[in-house]
């Protein structure tokens, strides 16, 4: 089977990536990626020279370089690009709307021309909103309050309508929190951690009981294989694990497994429409045979125990060196 994932130099994708030559030998993935500041090639050391693995450069937005990607025996889309840092989208909205919605329509368009045998289109659980009590299920209203979950509920539509209208064999995932090694220093998780690392302050919005649900990258890769493989056309696949914490707990127990105390907590303004708290039904995921492999704490203990372990992967992403890296690799982008 010949995949084209997108996104994937970025924390999700290459963590699919990985995943994917590792476990099923009879795969193999071009990973495309526009590298941006979250695109970090160094998180692919390891299967560079794979030979069932291949990279190119370049912006699911243009619509050349998608097509002519996928006419190349692509039979597999599984589509992780996206901008998908909330403060950022409140900052400036429009990258948000040309890769995730630009990029997603051009990916469609492509994937209906080719006859691409699946198309897997990673979302998120914020599409729907924010709730007090209760689960989203896959059938729940959108109700977006951010520029960044805008732009990744108008991609599901759009999936949605290639679907219905073109018969597009595609389906879309809306996941809880990922949280792992490799993930981008600006999330909160890795924040906390290397700026603890760091002795430095952590910042917690408001009171820090915000709610989130939270998933190990890894487990989220083994979900994403299952659907690609066992899922439905033209179906959503909410994954989640029930591990709900609130942002002061996730915060405690950072600062628990780092030997730190509460000192080290600045609290700030909170944000504009910070949504109160997520939480999915991921019945019909597991019904096709998923569940978790790992319980919180473990994966918790593993992702702290790799920051403090890989200084020299995320210290370089929080002091702009890692320019540096692509310039001389790839020239200036």
């Amino acid at each position: 089977m010949r995949i084209l994932v997108t996104g994937g130099a970025g924390f999700m994708g290459s963590n699919y990536i990985k995943y994917v030559l590792r476990e099923h030998p009879n795969y193999s993935v071009v990973n495309l990626d526009k590298l941006t500041y979250a695109g970090n090639l160094k998180n692919l050391e390891t299967v560079r020279n794979n030979k069932r693995y291949k990279f190119v450069k370049g912006d699911i937005a243009n619509e050349k370089i998608v097509n002519n990607i996928i006419k190349n025996k692509i039979e597999v889309i599984v589509n992780f690009a996206a901008e998908t840092h909330v403060d950022r989208s409140i900052l400036g909205p429009r990258d948000f709307i040309n890769t995730d919605v630009v990029g997603t329509h051009n990916l469609l368009e492509a994937a209906r021309q080719h006859k691409i045998k699946r198309y897997i289109q990673i979302s998120t659980d914020e599409v729907y909103g924010s709730i007090k009590s209760g689960k989203f299920r896959e059938d729940s209203p959108f109700m977006p309050n951010s520029p960044y979950s805008a732009s990744k509920a108008s991609a599901d539509l759009m999936v949605r309508a290639y679907v219905k209208t073109y018969n597009l064999p595609a389906i879309v995932t809306h996941s809880c929190n990922n949280f792992g090694p490799y993930q981008y220093p600006e999330k909160l998780i890795p924040l906390f951690a290397t700026n603890l690392i760091q002795g430095k302050k952590i910042p917690v919005y408001g009171k820090g009981q915000n709610v989130r649900e939270w998933i190990y990258v890894e487990d989220h890769s083994r979900a994403i294989y299952k659907i690609l493989t066992k899922g439905q056309v033209g179906e959503i696949y909410n994954i989640g694990t029930g591990w709900e914490k609130s942002n002061m707990e996730i915060t405690s127990l950072i600062l628990r497994l780092l030997q730190k105390d509460e000192k080290m907590i600045k609290y700030v303004k909170d944000r504009p429409g910070h949504d109160w708290r997520y939480s999915v039904n991921s019945n019909k995921l597991r019904k096709i045979g998923w569940q978790p492999a790992f319980t919180f704490a473990d994966a918790m203990k593993l992702t702290i125990s790799w920051y403090k372990h890989n200084i020299k992967w995320w210290k370089p992403l929080k002091s702009g060196q890692y320019l540096n890296y692509y310039k001389k690799q790839y020239g200036k982008r």
